[in-house]
């Protein structure tokens, strides 16, 4: 195991490698937003739109909370919308679940088939410290190459490789972790499926927490040699595990996981992993076009979080002025 914060630069003998470029500004938005030909290109305009814009230098955590554009669905999937990404994570007697949005979770195996773990930053604001998978995070509106794919508008014909996940997560595992995308192709990444879930963030700020998650969540299996120059702003520790490992790493006392790496693997990811070649096959027999809802764990469930709130709380439907692939930015 090793700690980034003491030893970062050093991990690798190089030195941290952060994006090159400025995000510009993007809006903070306070309510859903729909995203028509005519509103998405006026709403986008000044944000993360260039091709070579990299992402995240001298950004703070703050900032990618209010310039982040989160893509809202509904609960098939289907694009029903905009909101930045601190706004879709608030968690009120209001907003009890947020604001449900498109996420991914990457899982990393080198070539021996151990997996990568990380522990988020002590200085994030949502889950901080907790360990959790290789990357997670989101995919945007407004990004060249584009991260916003459309299978649920396409219905049982879709294609499900999901190109713009799996863009998010190259960008974004370059910004966590350092690591250059050549290292992942995009054609190497595997889609397998989704899951729904919810969780407040009640381990970190107590029984009625300011922050949550509710995410339909795209799991991308990917192996690789990679060079990790892990982003201290964004991870504290990462480390290659075994099957075994990572099992008596959950059972020991102290340590802390994200709901969302403990649900996915309670309902396949150890698995897919014990099956890693046909998880990381083309159209293999893990790739499942259905999409898995779950609660959260106990713990996760704030003051605020009622019985009587349905599966649905939380979930922008999606209207005919919504978003369309045709949505032109």
């Amino acid at each position: 195991m090793f700690n980034t914060r003491r030893i970062s630069g050093l991990l690798l003998g190089v030195a941290s490698s952060r994006c090159s470029t400025l995000l510009a500004q993007a809006p903070v938005l306070r309510r859903p937003v729909n995203l028509t030909k005519r509103a998405l290109p006026q709403l986008l305009r000044g944000g993360h739109t260039g091709a070579d814009e990299a992402y995240g230098e001298g950004l703070s955590q703050e900032d990618m909370m209010n310039k982040d554009m989160l893509i809202l669905v509904d609960e098939h999937d289907r694009v029903s919308g905009a909101m930045s990404k601190r706004d879709a994570h608030v968690f009120s007697a209001e907003t009890p679940r947020g604001w449900l949005h498109r996420a991914f979770s990457v899982f990393i195996f080198d070539e021996q088939g151990r997996m990568l773990i990380t522990r988020r930053a002590a200085s994030k604001i949502t889950f901080p410290g907790v360990w959790t998978n290789a990357c997670c995070s989101h995919p945007l509106h407004g990004r060249v190459p584009e991260e916003v794919d459309y299978a649920a508008e396409a219905g049982s014909g879709a294609d499900l490789s999901m190109p713009g996940a799996k863009h998010a997560a190259r960008r974004k595992l370059r910004h966590e972790l350092g690591i250059d995308p050549a290292q992942l192709p995009h054609d190497d990444f595997r889609f397998l499926t989704r899951f729904r879930y919810w969780a407040a963030d009640t381990l970190t700020y107590g029984e009625s927490p300011p922050w949550g998650e509710h995410e339909v969540d795209y799991i991308l299996f990917v192996r690789g040699a990679v060079d990790l120059t892990p982003n201290a702003d964004e991870v504290d520790e990462c480390r290659y595990v075994t099957p075994d490992e990572l099992r008596a790493m959950l059972r020991e006392d102290g340590l802390r996981w994200s709901p969302w790496f403990v649900g996915i693997m309670e309902r396949g990811g150890f698995e897919w992993w014990s099956n890693l070649d046909e998880a990381l096959a083309r159209d293999g027999r893990y790739v499942d076009p259905q999409i898995t809802y779950f609660d959260p764990p106990k713990e996760h469930v704030a003051a605020y979080n009622l019985r009587s709130h349905g599966p649905l709380t939380g979930v922008r439907q999606v209207t005919p002025e919504a978003a369309t692939r045709g949505a032109s930015v």
